[in-house]
């Protein structure tokens, strides 16, 4: 792994509300439930913000793997709005990534968070997922 980055440094992107960001939980639950972006497909957005920085600090054989996320919705994000996501390098610790987050159409906060992601053997994490898929009660390997 390699670090080019400071507290403090910012990675944006922007994405475009689609129907099938909606708040909708399917048929058997009631269908639509408002034609807004979801809490779901925005923490997809937030979480992809993070990884922007990942994809300049991982090196060959490296992976980065999502850890924790924290989203408080603060207004709607209707379908055919551009969301303005940035995310903003909080701190490394180790191989472990966190960034605070935040979404807006316009003037309007849509929401804020965090974002945590740890960088990781691509060999080393294959291994732990084919022993979480294989026997239980298998000794893992630290994901370091």
């Amino acid at each position: 792994m390699t670090n080019p980055f400071q507290p403090g440094d910012v990675k944006t992107h922007s994405y475009t509300v689609q129907p099938a960001d909606f708040a909708d939980f399917g048929p058997e639950a009631g269908g639509l439930v408002h034609a807004v972006m979801s809490t779901f497909a925005l923490a997809r957005e937030l979480e992809w913000a993070g990884r922007l920085f990942v994809l300049e600090m991982k090196e060959e054989g490296e992976e980065g793997i999502g850890t924790e996320l924290s989203i408080e919705h603060h207004g709607p994000a209707f379908g055919g709005e551009t969301l303005s996501i940035r995310a903003t390098f909080a701190a490394l610790h180790g191989a472990a990534l966190r960034c605070t987050v935040e979404a807006w159409v316009g003037e309007r906060l849509v929401a804020t968070g965090h974002t945590g992601q740890r960088i990781v053997s691509r060999a080393r994490l294959a291994a732990r997922f084919a022993a979480l898929q294989g026997e239980q009660g298998l000794a893992l390997p630290p994901l370091n």
